[in-house]
């Protein structure tokens, strides 16, 4: 049995990714949002998560089609954010391990996941 329980850069490098996540989601969820808004959103968020530590690149999309789903069955012109809007690719590089996380809907739910950790020398 081990008793180190120091994190390794790949388990760090991970956790390093969700903080992003939750960053991203809980900072930009209730956000109003339209269809002529949301590719300034998507920058916005991009934007904004890439200013963390570690963090190389964000690619954040609105799922319009979702979305002007949504305001077909509303009165409204505009709904507020949350994760079903969603699909974001964010990438980690923490002391030489790059992790790919991604958020995207599944069985009606926003599922944040890692998809892959990696060596980023090789």
């Amino acid at each position: 049995m081990s008793t180190d329980t120091t994190p390794s850069d790949a388990e760090a490098a991970c956790f390093e990714a969700g903080i992003k996540f939750g960053t991203l989601y809980h900072q930009f969820a209730g956000t109003p949002l339209s269809p002529s808004s949301a590719s300034s959103l998507e920058a916005a968020m991009e934007e904004a998560i890439e200013n963390q530590p570690h963090c190389t690149d964000v690619t954040v999309t609105v799922q319009t089609d979702a979305l002007e789903a949504e305001l077909a069955e509303s009165t409204a012109e505009y709904t507020e954010l949350t994760g079903r809007f969603l699909e974001v690719e964010i990438v980690v590089d923490y002391e030489g391990m790059e992790v790919l996380t991604r958020m995207e809907m599944e069985d009606g739910y926003p599922l944040m996941r890692v998809v892959s950790v990696r060596d980023s020398d090789c």
